[in-house]
């Protein structure tokens, strides 16, 4: 390859792609970098391997967000939920620092090595909803983020949540965070719950919900 049409590859390769984020085989040939142009890359310290078919900038940082984009292209119905999906959403009980970020997904994997050296996190299929849920129903971008990585909304989070009581989630600290939910949507909270087959889930919510007197509590007696 000539080097000047060399150069306009790499130059392509830099502005397409923000610092921070992975890149895969598929980003690569959208800017025109063959297999063989990518190995190369690699050879003379343009791209560095962060797995099989993954690559980074040398010398560069990765971030979380567009990392976690990147993994929601690559694994089908992926979304962060659970206490980080309510966290991000402005509801915590002493949130620690170092909590790890629960992400859900309807395909089975296992996160990549890269990623969970980098970034503390679970990923689980274990959803709490059957197939008959709509798909996509109660997840969103954050509003603040348009463009990034699907959450939950608080009701999908708060049965996220209860789902994983006994499992990830110890009982008094999910009791704690659905006492501080007084805003959820009756109808959204109704409907999930419609497609919410886990019977712990759907007793722990009519449970707390009539305990604490929350607005909410018919939606989840129905």
């Amino acid at each position: 390859m000539a080097l000047t049409k060399r150069s306009s590859l790499i130059r392509r390769l830099q502005t397409a792609f923000p610092r921070g984020a992975p890149l895969d085989q598929r980003d690569l040939a959208g800017v025109g970098v063959s297999s063989a142009l990518a190995h190369h890359y690699l050879k003379s310290g343009w791209l560095t391997r962060l797995g099989r078919g993954v690559f980074m900038f040398p010398n560069d940082t990765l971030r979380q967000a567009d990392c976690l984009k990147f993994m929601a292209r690559r694994l089908r119905g992926f979304h962060v939920g659970g206490k980080t999906a309510l966290a991000w959403r402005g509801v915590r009980h002493n949130l620690p620092a170092q909590e790890p970020l629960w992400l859900w997904g309807d395909q089975k994997a296992r996160l990549p090595e890269w990623f969970l050296e980098r970034f503390r996190a679970r990923y689980t299929t274990r959803s709490p909803f059957a197939s008959s849920l709509p798909k996509g129903f109660g997840l969103q971008t954050l509003p603040e983020t348009p463009d990034g990585v699907m959450v939950s909304v608080p009701e999908r989070a708060m049965l996220e949540l209860l789902s994983e009581v006994g499992v990830h989630q110890g009982i008094e600290e999910a009791r704690h965070i659905i006492e501080s939910l007084r805003a959820l949507r009756p109808d959204v909270l109704a409907t999930l719950l419609k497609h919410c087959p886990r019977v712990k889930v759907a007793r722990l919510c009519v449970h707390w919900a009539e305990e604490f007197n929350l607005p909410w509590a018919v939606a989840a007696r129905k």
